[in-house]
């Protein structure tokens, strides 16, 4: 279930921040004290009618001289045309026209991917519209005004931003193979597993032609079942700076992530458990799909019969905010325990589509109340009435309540630490939405 990715693109102080923030509202604080997951505030999730996508901001540019301004926007127009579903194109109604407009707009026409010229601060329709029209002749369809600091124009820009989309985005799409994505730090590994799968003559291979991103699709079959690869082993350019590599990584775990139903985040042995390794788990975490966390090169880390504990226990306590991930020690280069990582991601795929029915899980909350009665504050007690599963991919519950503000989420923990002994749920998170509904009389 991939929801679309739309990437922004534009010169600097054309107001791209400004959008971006006015897009994702207060959705940027989702994750108030997760730790381990850091906004650098390159993507956020913005919802418009009934469509959800997955917004990516291509970077801001340091203005230093005309010629450094087009080659860092030639750069954002690449990762944008890499990456994203539709793209955003954004002008500046006051400066006007300006050579390296002309000249991104030539390589956005040239990319084949819809894109949706946006003109900002245009704060008064009358006083600019003969201006508006002036981008007519960029090339790239019709000039959309808005203005991003006012608000004015942001739903015709996003009605034409969400006709882009594939037909059946975001739908669940039960039967399907399952895709997997293989995220981590640069060299931790990632491709030699891919290539380690395909490798074995038990796998058939076929690169899948027509996927659009250059994260490259991979089918592999592994006794009898088929499953799709996403490898998001990414461009080293040289002579890029280290920030620069890791937003572009960013960026690219975020749409692999964004279209896998299990992730493997890759963690080299050798080195150890990195804050990077959270930043990138934290982004399938948020995302609420499978994870399993594959330690790599374990057979050149330096074993005693204590290692394997105190390995766990350190990427434990670095990714304390998702224990439900499964963990699994493996070598890309021997094949050790591919096998187990195949078991492993199987029974990830069978707990993110898991339903409980109604009855089973009241029996479940109301054994769970006896044992732990829900919290109260100033003598009003929180009454759970029933509680049902929603969805799927992760699975989502919907708790009804008397009033919401009583429902702590430390009890919301305990609940779910109930339902995980009762069904497993192992591998994937679970997602928990609060209603309140009037007492019954």
């Amino acid at each position: 279930m991939s929801k679309p990715v739309v990437a922004i693109v534009g010169r600097p102080n054309v107001g791209k921040s400004t959008l971006f923030n006015v897009l994702a509202g207060e959705n940027i604080s989702i994750v108030k004290d997760t730790p381990g997951v850091t906004r650098d505030r390159i993507y956020a999730e913005v919802t418009w009618l009934d469509k959800s996508f997955t917004m990516i901001d291509t970077g801001g540019i340091e203005p230093d001289s005309n010629d450094i301004i087009l080659s860092q926007m030639r750069e954002q127009a690449q990762i944008a045309i890499d990456t994203a579903d539709v793209i955003v194109f954004l002008v500046d109604v006051r400066q006007g026209m300006v050579d390296a407009d002309a000249k991104v707009a030539d390589m956005l026409r040239r990319s084949t991917k819809p894109v949706v010229l946006v003109v900002n601060k245009v704060d008064s329709f009358e006083k600019f519209m003969m201006d508006v029209y002036e981008f007519y002749n960029l090339g790239i369809g019709e000039p959309i005004p808005v203005s991003a600091s006012s608000r004015l124009g942001l739903g015709d820009m996003l009605d034409e931003i969400v006709k882009h989309f594939p037909e059946h985005a975001g739908e669940d799409e039960e039967d399907e193979i399952p895709k997997i994505a293989v995220v981590g730090k640069p060299n931790v590994g990632k491709s030699s597993l891919i290539n380690k799968l395909v490798g074995e003559e038990r796998v058939i291979v076929s690169d899948i032609a027509g996927t659009t991103r250059d994260a490259i699709d991979t089918k592999v079959k592994w006794q009898g079942r088929e499953y799709v690869f996403i490898d998001t082993a990414g461009l080293r350019r040289k002579g890029k700076i280290k920030e620069e590599i890791e937003r572009y990584s960013v960026i690219r775990t975020v749409t692999a992530v964004e279209r896998a139903n299990v992730v493997v985040i890759m963690i080299d042995g050798v080195e150890g458990v990195t804050e990077q390794d959270a930043k990138i788990a934290g982004i399938a975490h948020e995302k609420g799909k499978g994870v399993i966390i594959a330690v790599n090169k374990w057979d050149a880390v330096e074993k005693n019969d204590k290692t394997i504990y105190r390995y766990t226990d350190k990427i434990r306590n670095t990714l304390a905010y998702m224990p439900y991930a499964e963990l699994i020690f493996i070598s890309a280069k021997t094949g050790l325990r591919l096998q187990r990582l195949f078991e492993t991601i199987d029974m990830v795929v069978e707990n993110q589509t898991l339903r409980i029915q109604t009855g089973v899980l009241n029996e479940i909350l109301t054994e769970a109340m006896a044992m732990q009665q829900p919290p109260s504050d100033r003598g009003k007690r929180l009454k759970i009435f029933y509680m049902t599963q929603v969805s799927v991919r992760p699975p989502t519950f919907v708790i009804f309540v008397n009033d919401k503000e009583l429902m702590h989420f430390s009890y919301t923990r305990y609940l779910e630490n109930r339902i995980r002994e009762a069904f497993g749920f192992r591998g994937t998170p679970l997602k928990f939405i609060v209603r309140e509904r009037g007492e019954k009389k």
